[in-house]
Order: C-alpha cells, then structure tokens, then sequence
C-alpha cells in the first residue's frame, strides 16, 4: 500500500486532532563505543552530529553516568533541549535520579524539555497505573514548572492499563510503537505502526476528555540496520530501515506527530538482550548513524 493511501485513511479515522508537521527527535544513550560514560564534551560532539535533523533529544536516566549532570550543559551550549528520564523501579534508582536532578533542573528549566518517570513500567509489569501515578505526581511536586510525564508501550495505553495515570493529570505521555517487534514484514510496518499510535492516541484523548492535554508523542520507533537482529518477518537491514524511515517516520511527522527515533547512534558496546524463549537479541545496530556519528542515510523527510 502507498504511504499516501495510509494517511489519507487514518486522517479520516483520526478522532483526534492534527497540527502541523510534527517535531523529531532522538533517543540517545549515555555511554561511549569503549563503554565509558559520556562527557559533557561528548554529548556536545553527539549534538553536533545531530544538529542538522533536531534539536531536541531525550535519555532514560538522569543519575547513571552522571547522565542529567553532563547532557544538560552541553545541550545548554548546543542550543538543544532534552527529556531527561528517571528509574523509579527500585528505591534506589529513584532516590539517586530524584538527587540527580536536584542538582540539574534549578536554572535550566528552558534546557529541560520535560521529564520522564519509567519507561515501559507499566509493560513490564512494574507498577500498577496508580503506583506509576504516585512516582510521577512526586516528581512533579520536586518541580512543578516542569513537564514530568512517562513512556510506555502503546498496547499499555490502548488497553487501559495507563488510565489511571491519563486520568491522573499527567502532563506529558510518550507512547512507544515497533512494527518491528511486532514481527511485521516491512510492506506492513507503517499501517502497524500508523494502527498502533491512533489506537493509544484515541484512547488517551477520550479518557482525558482532550486533544490538547496530556502532551503526546511517539516516544520510541524504529527498525535494526544492517548487522542487527531480525525477528520473525521483521528483518534487520538498513534497506528495511530506510525504508521505515521514509514511510513511517516522515509518515507520522508529515501526519503532525511528535516523534522520538530510536536510536541516534549505534551502541556496539550494548549487551544482547535475552527474550523470555531465552533467545538472544542483538541491539547493537538501532542507530540512525553509525557510532562514529555518520548518518546511515538522508533524514530529511
């Protein structure tokens, strides 16, 4: 099916509200190739490589790494912003990101897009919504001039498992989609991902009673390149991923949504991940540049 026939039907089905062409943005990791902690110096060379497709970044911790302590100086002086994220899992994660970023958000309040409580706790099992909700509201207390939201997997939301987070007031949801993992052939991949964002979005706008709040975007999305895993019918390949890119990303901006890539840079230090069949998973290859910071193809859209 052609892109151009996809956004036209979801247009039509879309029973919430569309804006302009959405912002990108990316996901990026705190560690070096060697495996070593990025530096304020280093997340400057990130953002430079970046700066030609965004300006606007976001992580998933704030106290590992010193993440919140390097990424927001350096995005300060780049003339970025960024989501920071915070591990509310164990009490310690949670009381070290909460320190962390006691010490990051005061003064840097236009630096900090927003903040994130979890990422994917509800899909894992972590938290029940009301838990999450506690985790979240504690955060927004620390700072309230600050957007403090959550990610989670799409499915979490269309199925009501976030509702009492949406219900709650929560000022900013990012809503997780892979076709990939959903074992699709690229041919389906976009009207996958395209079906998985209107059915968390419908869900969340009827719940909230509200197309303007909570804050929405696509908080993760992407496709493995060449030297990455394949799962199922969804095969690992930069030809795959170009194609998801050009489709499916420039797709859902063109179609006014906010999306996060994941990820901006190959991580050939990260571990395989284990499946619960116990198969392993390699997640080295994500990057939409290699990690030496060369784009793997145009992104424009």
């Amino acid at each position: 099916m052609r892109i151009t026939s996809i956004l036209s039907a979801a247009l039509v089905a879309s029973p919430f509200a569309v804006s302009a062409a959405g912002t990108l943005g990316f996901a990026v990791g705190n560690t070096n190739p060697d495996n070593s902690c990025k530096s304020q110096q280093d997340y400057e060379k990130d953002l430079d490589a970046l700066s030609g497709a965004t300006k606007v970044v976001r992580t998933y911790t704030s106290d590992g790494c010193d993440t919140a302590r390097n990424i927001v100086p350096a995005a300060k002086a780049k003339g970025f912003q960024v989501v920071l994220g915070v591990w509310p899992d164990t009490e310690e994660s949670f009381a070290a990101d909460k320190e962390a970023l006691q010490a990051a958000v005061p003064g840097n309040e236009d630096t900090i897009y927003a903040i994130t409580v979890g990422s994917e706790s509800l899909y894992r099992g972590n938290f029940t919504g009301e838990q999450l909700l506690e985790k979240i509201n504690e955060v927004q207390e620390m700072f309230p001039e600050t957007m403090i939201g959550t990610a989670d997997s799409w499915n979490k939301y269309a199925d009501g498992t976030a509702d009492p987070v949406i219900r709650g007031g929560v000022k900013l949801l990012l809503v997780n989609a892979f076709a990939y993992w959903q074992a699709q052939e690229i041919s389906n991949a976009t009207a996958t991902y395209f079906d998985d964002i209107m059915q968390a979005f419908n869900h969340i706008q009827t719940i909230s009673g509200s197309t303007e709040t909570p804050e929405l975007w696509n908080g993760e999305t992407g496709w493995p390149t060449d030297g990455g895993s394949s799962y199922g019918a969804a095969i690992a390949s930069t030809d795959n991923a170009i194609t998801y890119w050009k489709s499916g990303v420039c797709g859902m901006l063109d179609w006014g949504v906010n999306v996060f890539y994941f990820e901006a840079f190959d991580e050939p230090n990260k571990p395989d991940s284990i499946g619960q069949d116990g198969s392993a998973a390699n997640e080295k290859h994500w990057g939409a540049y290699t990690a030496d910071m060369k784009p793997k193809w145009e992104l424009s859209c």
